[in-house]
């Protein structure tokens, strides 16, 4: 088996991606987690044995255990996002974070003027609102695929940077900050990461394990997801194949007890009565309420087998006192892609089986594929292995 592991949530985002590769950092000698989707709008929780609890963003979520962090070029980068995150980082003890985090060059700039032009596109839909989390990553996406070359990036020089900045703010008539101040923050970001080209994972990828940090879920896919209730972001492991090249890596989903998810949009099994505990996940001034169901086996198989299927699964929360799973809808949801899907989804009602008392095996079982990390609460401590995996 692979000694490199992509790790991808099967639901709707919020499933313990961060607690997962944590523990893969505890466990193992990993030479780097690579981000390869989303941006500043991640949310990705740690909490270590001794209290220390930090929402990793743009850092790699093995970033506490000292490993370094890359964002490929997929990744939406937003250097005042990632400077406040840095700041926390250190005040928990991290050392120097900047030093220990590159950046592809190629990867797209989220700015104070996409933040804007997002949040007044979400305000304007009134109760329509699609769930933005209002950090400016669908505006950036929206604007690279318009204007392509004049879209902002990483390595852009700051003349380059200043001239696209100016367009940029023209474009999307909005005011923020002055382009100046802009750049010479974003200058200041450059010269405390080191950038690199789009041959460095191939480096890092010769040289020991990697894990692949995926952001958001399946469900939320720009191309699987439902419309209008997704994010401009491919959540699959495409991404991370592509960076790959060629060399193998185990597929790792992740799945929760019980379905949630951030905002409106589907949710068949939603059960306003189940109140499970949620320290990190909070109603959101963009996102909207986090919500809760029983866990929909229906939606996740469809995650899955669109994602093209999983070697290995990680289970969480299963010290939260739930005991109901959906298998079937009423009426049934066809999953291909037309226009009413969407709405299919928001009519159906779920089907329960009887009240699972092993959910190890009754996941595995309706996933069709093994559970190799299980885990019972928010510290690496609480996992373990039921499987042998990556060596």
């Amino acid at each position: 088996m692979s000694e490199h592991v992509i790790v991808v949530d099967l639901g709707y985002g919020d499933a313990g991606k961060g607690t997962v590769v944590d523990w893969l950092c505890a466990t193992r000698d990993v030479e780097a987690v690579v981000r390869f989707n989303g941006g500043a709008q991640a949310g990705h929780n740690v909490v270590l044995a001794d209290g220390r609890h930090h929402t990793f963003a743009q850092f790699g979520s093995g970033t506490l255990r000292g490993v370094p962090t890359h964002l490929s070029r997929f990744v939406v980068v937003d250097p005042l996002a990632l400077a406040a995150e840095a700041a926390h980082l250190e005040r928990l003890g991290v050392a120097d974070p900047f030093s220990m985090i590159t950046v592809d060059r190629d990867a797209l700039l989220a700015t104070p003027y996409h933040v804007e032009a997002g949040r007044r596109r979400e305000l304007a839909r009134g109760d329509a609102r699609h769930g933005s989390c209002g950090m400016g990553v669908g505006e950036v996406m929206a604007y690279w695929l318009e204007h392509g070359p004049a879209a902002p990036r990483a390595g852009d020089p700051p003349r380059v940077l200043a001239h696209k900045l100016r367009v940029l703010r023209e474009a999307l008539g909005v005011q923020g900050p002055p382009v100046e101040d802009c750049v010479a923050a974003y200058r200041a970001f450059a010269e405390r990461v080191r950038l690199v080209d789009d041959s460095f994972v191939d480096r890092l990828v010769s040289s020991g394990p990697v894990v692949f940090e995926g952001a958001q879920g399946v469900l939320l896919d720009e191309n699987w997801g439902f419309d209008p209730y997704t994010t401009w972001s491919t959540t699959t492991f495409a991404n991370a194949e592509e960076l790959l090249g060629g060399v193998g890596a185990v597929r790792l989903g992740v799945l929760r007890t019980y379905t949630t998810r951030h905002g409106p949009g589907p949710l068949v099994t939603e059960d306003p009565t189940l109140e499970p505990p949620e320290p990190h996940n909070v109603t959101g001034p963009w996102q909207g309420p986090f919500r809760s169901g029983h866990f929909d086996a229906v939606a996740h198989r469809y995650a899955c087998s669109a994602a093209g299927g999983v070697d290995l699964l990680a289970l969480t929360h299963l010290d939260v006192p739930v005991s109901r799973m959906c298998v079937s809808y009423d009426p049934p949801v066809p999953f291909e892609r037309d226009i009413d899907r969407t709405a299919r989804m928001m009519r159906a009602k779920p089907v329960f089986e009887e009240r699972v008392s092993d959910w190890v095996a009754a996941v595995s079982d309706v996933m069709g594929a093994p559970v190799w990390i299980a885990s019972h609460g928010p510290t690496a401590e609480s996992k373990r292995a039921l499987v042998p995996g990556p060596r």
